[in-house]
């Protein structure tokens, strides 16, 4: 799905607007590379850009991720958030690697989520412009980009981290994509280093974040011996499927992002985990414009102005959110619910 309204975004394009970063990635048909609103590139000339929904939309229609602007990490906004749980849930399953493996199926996705195939494309299309394959495929070459240029992870490694079946295909793959091989993106020098050993990620959010608020709100909730907050980092003790590790997670205000730091005996566990901590920290929300339509309520507007950027925390192991206004309620499926009940949280206990 291109998307149609190509002035305004070119002239984001041109501006370099940071608010249109995540929401919209430029194709360049004179490169056949796609970046994203704030590249540093030259601006290329209006008739040669196409402008997609995703990065998977751009890349399925034949462009590759700039090197430059790295569209990996991009702000990732939930906006189909609320208005199509279906996909959000999608997405959380796709994460965790559910078409990963060859024999997966989306049939056999869409049945996880009690809808049709043909229904699921339909919703893909409509909210991200790509295919469920696509944005998969997508999820697997970023991801492994991103650790190529961040870490020092063998190239094994990071094939399995990314969920590629094998070093073979993940070769393949990236020589397809960018006409040379993994190892000649990887910027970083020295020795390999396994994830058990530790993964540093910078995750990226849409400004403002309110830290404070969000490692209240953690504390409170946190279980003793498996949450804690130590000098504003959040450790948690982690397990799955019968392996035990760590992730902390700091905050980089100048970058607009957290870095993730993770010990886990798995490589291929590394997505899970990143997907979780973004729920957990409520990365992908865009927080300004969730923040400017609950100010119309005269109740929330003081709270808001005292508080920008205070976000709900999601929970580490179900895809929901853990605030509502109710205490024993049910979590609440859509968030600006959750929001609004977080400021009067906050307003009410400090």
């Amino acid at each position: 799905m291109e998307l149609l309204d190509r002035r305004t975004y070119y002239r984001a394009f041109q501006s370099r607007d940071a608010r249109f970063d995540g929401r919209v990635f430029v194709g360049v048909t004179s490169t056949g590379i796609y970046c994203r609103p704030v590249c540093p590139a030259r601006t290329p000339r209006f008739e040669n850009c196409r402008f997609f929904a995703s990065a998977a939309a751009a890349q399925e229609a034949g462009f590759r991720p700039c090197l430059r602007c790295r569209p990996e990490i991009a702000p990732d906004l939930a906006f189909w958030r609320g208005t199509a749980n279906t996909v959000s849930r999608a997405l959380a399953l796709i994460a965790d690697g559910a078409l990963d493996e060859d024999e997966a199926s989306i049939e056999a996705l869409a049945e996880r989520l009690g809808v049709g195939g043909r229904q699921l494309r339909r919703l893909f299309q409509r909210h991200l412009g790509a295919s469920p394959v696509a944005v998969a495929q997508t999820r697997r070459v970023l991801f492994a980009k991103q650790l190529l240029h961040d870490t020092r992870l063998p190239m094994a490694e990071v094939a399995l981290a990314s969920g590629f079946g094998s070093v073979r295909r993940f070769n393949e793959t990236f020589r397809s994509l960018f006409d040379r091989p993994p190892s000649a993106l990887r910027r970083r020098s020295g020795a390999d280093t396994s994830a058990r050993d530790g993964v540093t990620l910078k995750l990226a959010y849409r400004p403002p974040y309110d830290w404070p608020g969000m490692l209240a709100a953690l504390a409170a909730r946190s279980a003793p011996g498996t949450e804690w907050i130590e000098e504003d980092v959040w450790h948690r003790r982690i397990e799955l499927d019968g392996e035990r590790g760590n992730v902390a997670v700091a905050h980089l205000p100048e970058r607009n992002a957290v870095a993730v730091t993770i010990r886990f005996p798995s490589v291929k566990a590394l997505p899970a985990i990143v997907a979780r901590v973004r729920r957990v920290f409520d990365l992908g929300a865009d927080i300004a414009t969730i923040d400017r339509h609950l100010a119309r309520d005269p109740k929330l507007a003081p709270l808001i102005a005292r508080r920008p950027g205070l976000r709900a925390p999601g929970d580490w192991e179900r895809d929901t959110l853990t605030i509502s206004v109710d205490e024993g309620a049910p979590p609440a499926w859509r968030p600006w619910h959750a929001y609004a009940a977080q400021h009067l949280r906050m307003a009410r206990h400090g």
